[in-house]
């Protein structure tokens, strides 16, 4: 589906913070697309500056801690299509998904993060997230199948922010099937294709998610949507997701 957005410009950069700051420019272009029935879509195709967002991308791809962990899809073991690494606030609730329990590491333990972070605050007044689950993807094979993040731990309304770094990749987002709009369910290893056969809907949209971006999802996206990273025969360069969470 084509995308209409309605554009809204904001002046909430911060020039005293030239490490973490969005764009050098003095607004930023947000993008909404609104999915209806409490659903919406904030898109920043420049949130970080191109010079800033290397910067990010080289210490991310150099100095996390990456794993590509066995999890259980289908009731088998398999490899996760993508590595990844988890940071959360102290005493939040453990992280588990498709049978893998990932390590909670600090932000102390990589303060860029930090500096991420604030930016994203500063850019979303009134969000606050205390989670981040990192995904890199290192070539076109890497991909993230159709989901939600609708675990409970999140709450009804999750805001997740999504912060990109390197080669573009497509997001898709389509509307839940109707036989499981209320179930919490990972798609890694089901084909795209056989997935759409099954919704009993056509509304579906597509963004191209760009070096330095910020992706927002908002409302009851999560329950009304699901979302994934598709596999990309020509792409051949890694790219480096943040998704930034609030768990309750």
């Amino acid at each position: 589906m084509s995308l209409k957005f309605k554009a809204v410009s904001d002046s909430d950069t911060d020039p005293k913070s030239p490490n973490s700051k969005p764009n050098n420019e003095n607004t930023i272009k947000r993008e909404i697309v609104d999915l209806r029935n409490g659903s919406e879509v904030l898109y920043i195709q420049r949130f970080f500056t191109y010079d800033q967002s290397w910067k990010w991308f080289h210490f991310l791809n150099n100095h996390i801690p990456w794993t590509r962990p066995t999890v259980r899809v289908f009731g088998r073991s398999c490899l996760q299509p993508r590595d990844t690494c988890y940071v959360a606030s102290p005493g939040l609730p453990e992280l588990i998904y498709s049978g893998y329990q990932p390590h909670a590491y600090s932000w102390d333990d990589y303060p860029p993060l930090k500096d991420i972070l604030d930016a994203v605050h500063k850019a979303l007044p009134g969000s606050y997230f205390n989670s981040l689950l990192l995904n890199r993807y290192k070539g076109g094979n890497d991909y993230v199948g159709w989901h939600s993040d609708d675990e409970k731990l999140y709450g009804l309304t999750p805001e997740i922010a999504s912060v990109s770094f390197g080669c573009d990749r497509d997001f898709f987002l389509k509307k839940k099937p109707c036989k499981t709009s209320n179930v919490s369910k990972r798609h890694d290893e089901e084909p795209a294709s056989k997935r759409l056969k099954k919704s009993c809907h056509a509304d579906q949209y597509t963004f191209k998610l760009k070096h330095g971006s910020l992706l927002v999802m908002r409302g009851n996206t999560q329950r009304d949507w699901i979302h994934s990273v598709p596999k990309r025969a020509k792409v051949d360069t890694t790219r480096i997701n943040l998704t930034f969470r609030h768990v309750l």
